[in-house]
């Protein structure tokens, strides 16, 4: 029997909750420390020899360290042998890691300025031009999600649940709960209805997270 999961990092990070999400669809053990703001800071020697980017999350297992979020996910679906949410044929696979990489690299950049203008309230994003252009850019990302959601009537890689929808349902919960001005999306809106039937995105991606 391996060693059991260890997971450095804090629920109020919402790459923390990636891989606590894909946890509970892997039905699988883990324990958890806080790490990074309000917590024991990342910034400390032990952690950086851990992962010298400072950031959450990191894993600890038999096979050693790993660092960021989405290969981590990556990494627990493919130990776990759950091809359902990450598939092994290349096409469909990357089908799926296509829009995780879009959640990496487009649409997490995008909610900067509003997100923490908006909820952080951080004193480096109050310029209310920056926070309206980061608003403008979020939901015309967010707009991207609905015109895929059309295309495939369900989830964002196609018919069926897949790792993809872990992360991007986090992403469009803190869309959601942004107090600012979203236009309206119904494939947005059934695509959370679908999300709130599982277990995990009641769990990780309740009115207690942004």
């Amino acid at each position: 029997m391996g060693q059991q999961l260890k997971i450095l990092g804090r629920t109020s990070s919402i790459n923390v909750r990636k891989v606590l999400w894909t946890c509970q669809e892997l039905e699988i053990a883990f324990e958890r420390e806080d790490w990074g703001i309000g917590f024991a800071s990342t910034q400390d020697p032990a952690f950086l020899a851990l992962n010298p980017n400072a950031q959450v999350p990191v894993i600890i297992d038999e096979n050693g360290v790993l660092w960021e979020s989405n290969t981590i996910c990556r990494y627990l679906v493919g130990k776990h042998g759950r091809s359902d949410l990450l598939p092994v044929e290349p096409a469909a696979r990357a089908r799926v890691e296509q829009w995780m990489d879009w959640q990496a690299t487009e649409l997490n950049p995008s909610w900067g300025d509003a997100f923490y203008g908006l909820v952080r309230k951080h004193p480096d994003f109050q310029d209310p031009k920056l926070i309206a252009a980061g608003v403008k850019g979020w939901n015309e990302k967010m707009g991207l999600l609905e015109q895929q959601l059309n295309r495939t009537g369900a989830y964002v890689a196609g018919t069926e649940f897949s790792l993809a929808d872990v992360l991007i349902g986090l992403s469009v919960h803190r869309w959601r709960q942004t107090p600012m001005e979203r236009p309206d999306y119904p494939a947005v809106a059934a695509y959370c209805k679908r999300l709130e039937q599982r277990p995990g995105f009641i769990e990780y991606a309740s009115n207690a997270y942004s």
